[in-house]
């Protein structure tokens, strides 16, 4: 893989809050003639009492995220959003909630508003579209409580591989295949026994990664050892209700979820036996697994990538040895994947009240071509475009110092990284195909909606959004070989990229909206939280994948050897101190191989917005004393007794603000990002600048070595 992203997406692809009432996040966000901007040389000095009370406002705001009974040199993250988890506003989330994630729900007041921009549509010539959005949102909104056991449901199920709790004796087991079945799920985007993801770069082919098992709360061998465990408790109580819908007997529905649970344990071991690691299940010998050519077939009409019949795309002994135990509990293995295609179609409300999310979510993420050409139509100006622009220049200037000292480097590796840094693109908003837009929105007006059936609607949504993810991969053959991942045509998402490939960042238009940014902020706040977003997707560009391409994207070792045996050694520094974290809740210690380029990208993207924030204010230092009339700007937040320093650091602590139930750590665990707990806590314990910020001693928790994790 050779991308990156800030979150959690897919693997290297270094790519998902509502904190305010909407008419503040909104109506400010357009208020541009009265913001002060990082790329206007002629400072805005007049604060006007609309800007002033938002100020008060969004900084009673971040106050109430902290817990200031905590000293921030023992716990930062506990100092910065120690309270968050409780003044959160309640939406819908089937995973953990976190405070930069939660943008997501700003935008999704926007769709909310988009899909009334009729005249807007007619404009851009997607006014049929946007009636398919509309009327699929109308039927979401007056839909009852999921009904699993409708016939739409049930007909697709037993098409697939059939259902046998339900189907009893009708069900055959000689024709069912749990292999065919879990490739008929990927075609609905549920998560059967295949996991699949799709390739950041031409061809666009997909690649897979272990399943992940269960419903509410994947299983392990180690969460699910009783019936009393959360793990066994979540997954029990969601099948029963299914089962239950289709008015099965007690002696039935138990029997039916034992079974599952006993192929879950069985399957389970299997990972055991190679600790979850797909570099350690590689290593190990057994025969191909012959199957995949079918998945294709069912999958991907039939596509041939070269490697498409390849078995190496996945450990062939997890495979193997899965198909012995699938053979053993075969009407459990068809149980369950007829389950996990309810739970993809299930709005899984927490509460009634929070449908209108469900349904604005649903159409903004299936139908994420259509609503990103409105937003970024209404929602993205060229002031803020400027802005982000002039801040993406002093970061590239303070990284360019960082590398120029880098003592270890020598004369020739340093030589090289400065011309990778000069050759980076960015890109402010999105990326733009128009051809492949229009494409893909067109397939939004063929989408086929039942009048009198919302299940069938929903299944027919939801392969809609299965197909548009595999667009570029099924069309290979048409497009161009140096086509970009879809992903970087949506400016309406909460992300920023660094893409390997082409040597490019990307800042989506997205992600501008609190906690990240807004024009209104003091620069401390912004270059503290956006600044450090975008310097965390510059670092990715010499972290230890970054490092493998060189400035023209091509995969060249540029190093010379003395240079990156201490750019190794450097790197291991991360892996040892975040291996060190242990999540008590869940009694694992964080990945610190896994996850030590994000942590290089976090701290880079630290100590690169620092320095390019003092940089800008010792140039507006200078343009003050030349001109007398300008007078400083307020460099702190209304409400909050912290220097502009210390505002920095809280802006970036409070991005990652989050709250977690036990089940969404071990959801993340295997991930590539680091438990946004210890994110925070692992930068600014390696950070020098920190503990002179915040006065922390030497021994401190958030200070606790004189020597902290460096690469650059």
């Amino acid at each position: 893989m050779n991308q990156g992203n800030m979150f959690s997406i897919s693997n290297r692809f270094r790519l998902p809050l509502f904190t305010a009432p909407i008419c503040i996040l909104i109506c400010v966000f357009l208020l541009d003639s009265q913001a002060r901007s990082i790329g206007d040389e002629s400072q805005e000095n007049t604060i006007t009492d609309e800007t002033a009370e938002y100020l008060r406002s969004y900084g009673a705001l971040m106050k109430s995220y902290m817990n200031l009974s905590v000293d921030p040199c023992d716990d930062f993250y506990e100092f910065a959003c120690g309270n968050w988890k409780n003044v959160k506003p309640p939406r819908q989330a089937s995973h953990k909630r976190s405070n930069l994630l939660d943008i997501v729900y700003t935008l999704t007041d926007v769709t909310e508003q988009l899909l009334t921009r009729t005249q807007l549509a007619e404009a851009l010539n997607v006014s049929s579209e946007l009636l398919v959005a509309q009327r699929f949102y109308n039927s979401c909104r007056t839909a009852a409580d999921f009904p699993a056991a409708d016939p739409a449901y049930l007909s697709l199920i037993r098409s697939i591989g059939g259902f046998p709790a339900v189907d009893g004796q009708a069900w055959n087991a000689s024709r069912f295949s749990w292999f065919n079945m879990s490739a008929h799920l990927t075609n609905y985007g549920a998560n059967g026994l295949i996991l699949e993801e799709i390739m950041p770069q031409y061809p666009f082919e997909p690649y897979f990664k272990l399943p992940e098992l269960g419903f509410d709360y994947f299983v392990h061998t180690d969460n699910m050892v009783n019936s009393s465990s959360r793990a066994y408790t979540l997954n029990e109580k969601r099948m029963r209700g299914y089962l239950n819908a289709f008015n099965l007997t007690e002696d039935k529905i138990s029997s039916v979820i034992d079974g599952v649970f006993d192929f879950w344990r069985e399957a389970a071991a299997v990972e055991d036996k190679f600790g979850g690691e797909s570099d350690q299940c590689v290593a190990l010998e057994a025969p191909a697994f012959g199957q995949w050519r079918s998945y294709y077939e069912i999958a991907w009409n039939g596509l041939n990538f070269d490697n498409g019949t390849d078995p190496s795309q996945f450990c062939d002994f997890y495979y193997t040895e899965l198909e012995k135990v699938c053979a053993k509990h075969q009407e459990a293995v068809a149980n369950y994947l007829a389950m996990a295609l309810l739970y993809r179609m299930d709005s899984k409300l927490k509460e009634k009240k929070l449908q209108k999310d469900h349904c604005l979510l649903t159409v903004q993420f299936t139908l994420a071509h259509l609503f990103n050409k409105l937003y970024m139509a209404e929602h993205f100006s060229e002031e803020t475009h400027s802005e982000i622009s002039a801040m993406v220049k002093e970061l590239r200037k303070s990284l360019r110092q960082v590398l120029e000292n880098a003592e270890w480097l020598d004369t020739e590796t340093r030589r090289e990284a400065l011309q990778k840094e000069a050759s980076i693109t960015p890109v402010i908003g999105s990326y733009r195909n128009e051809e492949i837009t229009s494409l893909l929105i067109d397939e939004i007006g063929k989408l086929s909606l039942a009048d009198d059936s919302y299940a069938q609607s929903m299944i027919n949504m939801r392969r809609l959004g299965a197909a548009i993810r595999r667009h570029n991969g099924r069309n290979f053959e048409k497009i161009s070989n140096d086509s970009k991942p879809l992903e970087l045509l949506l400016g309406m998402q909460v992300n920023a990229f660094y893409y390997n490939l082409d040597n490019s960042i990307y800042v989506m238009a997205g992600i501008l909206h609190p906690p990240a940014y807004h024009r209104l902020w003091p620069d401390s706040l912004k270059f503290g939280t956006l600044g450090y977003l975008v310097g965390h997707e510059l670092t990715h560009g010499f972290d230890t994948v970054g490092s493998l391409f060189d400035g023209s994207g091509q995969k060249r070792n540029w190093w010379s050897t003395k240079s990156e045996a201490v750019f190794q050694d450097r790197a291991m520094c991360y892996v040892d101190h975040y291996s060190n974290y242990l999540i008590p809740e869940i009694n694992r210690k964080i990945n610190g191989a896994e996850t030590k380029d994000e942590n290089i990208a976090d701290a880079g993207g630290l100590r690169e917005a620092l320095a390019a924030y003092r940089s800008h204010m010792k140039q507006l230092q200078r343009r003050m004393e030349d001109n007398e009339t300008l007078a400083p700007q307020n460099e702190q937040m209304p409400g909050l007794d912290l220097s502009p320093e210390q505002l920095f650091f809280l802006g970036f602590a409070q991005l990652w603000c989050a709250d977690y139930e036990e089940e969404h750590y071990w959801e993340e665990l295997t991930k590539e990002h680091t438990i946004d707990k210890y994110r925070v806590l692992g930068a600014v314990s390696n950070s020098e600048d920190f503990a002179e910020v915040y006065k922390c001693a030497l021994g401190k928790p958030m200070h606790p070595k004189a020597e902290s994790c460096r690469v650059f």
